[in-house]
């Protein structure tokens, strides 16, 4: 199995991927990526914070299509090929994450308001493929 290319970001289980974010433990605000400082909820001093696997599908809140190589710590393979990007309002949190699509699905198959879920994909790294979360349209 390739790295991941973020380590700790999400699970490594290919049939049920998650991502791991942490939850304020004094308000129940949800973050991603995780955070372990201080609560940004402007009515909570909280500065303890719990790992939790998210919701593993949401609904498409929007979506583009990346017509430029995106930055470090992102390796483009070449020749590049613009790919969908997808935001994604998790179940249970109701918070919006932004990602990549996985590969084959482009702009035009997508439409606002429909199931998605998440996805593990390899995609170019620095040093080899690395492993990577990406949004897919719900079976």
């Amino acid at each position: 199995m390739a790295e991941p290319l973020l380590a700790g970001w999400h699970t490594l289980d290919a049939d049920s991927p998650a991502l791991i974010g942490s939850r304020c433990c004094a308000c129940g605000t949800y973050y991603f990526p995780a955070q372990d400082k201080f609560c940004r909820h402007p009515d909570c001093a909280g500065e303890e914070f719990e790992s939790v696997e998210l919701s593993r599908s949401g609904t498409l809140w929007s979506y583009t299509n990346a017509g430029y190589p995106p930055p470090p710590p992102f390796v483009a393979a070449e020749p590049y090929k613009p790919f969908a990007i997808a935001a994604v309002q998790l179940d249970r949190e109701k918070m919006i994450v932004l990602g990549p699509v996985v590969e084959g699905i482009g702009v035009d198959a997508l439409e606002v308001g429909m199931p998605m879920e998440l996805a593990l994909e390899t995609v170019p790294g620095a040093d080899g493929e690395r492993l990577t979360w990406k949004w897919r349209p719900a079976a």
